[in-house]
């Protein structure tokens, strides 16, 4: 694998070497034969890094963690942190701006990394500002993994009922 990926990056260079060869002079225009050069060394950069991807986090272990949150009336986040079996996987500080586009619907992955089949406890903690006290609270689920890949988004909402945000953490079909 790790073979497979040198030699990729060696290609990618040489591509991008070649490709900057090909220098023109400033008053005249590039020629088709440069545009098309640098459309495919883009492309198979994009390709690479879809390769890598999947090479390093194969779908049959891949585990993705995503973060939402809805409305924001009665939470602002400051700080979350992921643990996968107690073991710390990802914690994350966030300034105002940052929620802000939480807040407009933004959807914030934090972590993509690879889990064994079997049962693993996923917990989040939660720690921010309330309109009258602060917050640290956890949300926690038992996954099951198989050789499917795994989704889960952690959201925070707001409950109108209780008059205070809600923690959980849901597990999307692939």
């Amino acid at each position: 694998m790790r073979i497979a990926l040198r030699s990729l990056a060696q290609l990618t260079l040489i591509l991008i070497s070649l490709y900057s060869s090909f220098s023109y002079a400033e008053d005249a225009t590039p020629t088709a034969d440069t545009e098309a050069l640098k459309e495919s060394v883009l492309t198979l950069n994009r390709d690479l890094l879809i390769l890598e991807e999947e090479l390093l986090y194969p779908a049959s272990s891949q585990v993705a963690i995503y973060l939402s949150m809805d409305l924001g009336t009665f939470f602002a986040l400051d700080a979350v942190k992921v643990e996968i079996d107690n073991q710390l996987i990802t914690s994350e500080l966030y300034s105002d701006k940052q929620t802000q586009a939480l807040f407009r619907g933004g959807v914030q992955r934090l972590y993509v990394g690879n889990l064994k089949t079997g049962e693993h406890e996923i917990s989040a903690i939660f720690t921010g500002r309330g309109p009258n006290k602060d917050y640290k609270r956890g949300a926690k689920l038992i996954v099951n993994k198989t050789t499917d890949p795994l989704v889960l988004e952690l959201r925070i909402q707001d409950s109108e009922s209780q008059m205070q945000p809600k923690f959980d953490i849901k597990q999307w079909e692939m």
